[in-house]
């Protein structure tokens, strides 16, 4: 391992976008896994934007990230809501959907969930 590494999400090695144009994760490959940048825009949500991409009911990964900008909601298949919104971190087991809510695009790097989100076969 290097004794220093530096990468950019400005400079990603890999872009994923979402369907509909509705946002994009951003990814850098670090040693210990991807970290992502994940832009959700207004009107983004998971069942709607990603379902057809993961082919699953509920999104099932797990998510460990910070909230630069903007709000979501999530929503857990038992029926427990929260809403994330900046400074938030956020902590997200499998099995949820989520929406950006209002009209502010909502930014969040994710440093568990983006190894397989949004991947396309």
């Amino acid at each position: 391992m290097a004794g220093l590494v530096r990468m950019s999400l400005d400079s990603p090695e890999e872009t994923r976008p979402f369907e509909d144009g509705k946002g994009k994760l951003e990814l850098v490959n670090l040693e210990a896994g991807p970290i992502g940048r994940a832009t959700f825009e207004p009107g983004w949500k998971w069942s709607q934007h990603i379902k057809p991409m993961a082919k699953t009911d509920s999104c099932q990964t797990a998510h460990m990230g910070y909230v630069i900008s903007g709000s979501m909601g999530v929503a857990m298949d038992d029926g427990e809501e929260m809403e994330f919104g900046p400074g938030d971190f956020m902590v997200c087991a499998p099995g949820h959907d989520a929406w950006t809510v209002g009209d502010e695009a909502c930014v969040v790097i994710d440093w568990q969930g983006a190894a397989d989100y949004a991947k396309r076969d």
